[in-house]
């Protein structure tokens, strides 16, 4: 069972959906025991940083994520469900996150709006590859995914798997052992997100 949490701000029917679309057996939940009893576990995001640790807070959720990750089930974090696996926000002051993987969420630079670029980075782009991982299996190089976000993770060069490039490059894609991330929307990503999520469903079965 792939348990999706829903801690009251995520994209969480969307997400459910397209993990049904492809087979997945999957059930969401905003219980602390569910999520530590679930064979994987996808936190979607839509929203703040600060907002969405703070709701996690509220759930009583952090904990339980935390056990998941330290016992080595797979998990998957979505955008800002992505962005909080990291040890800092830098959105509306610096909050501290999950922090499962080292490095801390940061806006893209305020110059890009001189080179005609707009934050929040809102649409198609594509991921480039730098070393090899499950999630993209299948995937042609340079595939097109939707993001929405005005945030990017400056994770490792160990843990970035693949980058994209919005005036600057950043970290779309990440991996550290039985965590993943994703900065795009895989669930608005058409047939290049569900091979994603496909993916990530083989793997934990």
């Amino acid at each position: 069972m792939i348990t999706v949490i829903d801690y009251g701000a995520g994209n969480v029917r969307s997400v459910l959906k397209a993990l049904q679309a492809v087979g997945a057996p999957a059930a969401v939940t905003n219980r602390p025991e569910d999520v530590v009893a679930a064979d994987s576990v996808v936190l979607p995001g839509v929203g703040a940083f600060a907002d969405c640790m703070a709701s996690l807070r509220r759930e009583g959720l952090i904990a339980a994520i935390q056990q998941v990750v330290r016992e080595g089930r797979p998990f998957l974090g979505i955008c800002v469900g992505m962005q909080v696996l990291f040890e800092e926000g830098e959105e509306m002051g610096v909050h501290a996150g999950l922090g499962v993987l080292p490095g801390r969420a940061v806006r893209f630079p305020r110059q890009l709006a001189v080179r005609g670029l707009k934050v929040p980075h809102t649409g198609w782009n594509q991921i480039q590859p730098l070393q090899p991982c499950m999630l993209l299996h299948g995937l042609p190089r340079g595939a097109w995914v939707y993001f929405n976000h005005a945030y990017h993770c400056a994770a490792s060069a160990e843990d970035t798997v693949a980058v994209t490039e919005h005036g600057v490059p950043f970290a779309s894609v990440v991996q550290r052992g039985n965590i993943y991330g994703l900065q795009f929307h895989p669930e608005k990503s058409q047939q290049v997100g569900l091979r994603v999520l496909r993916n990530f469903v083989e793997h934990s079965q």
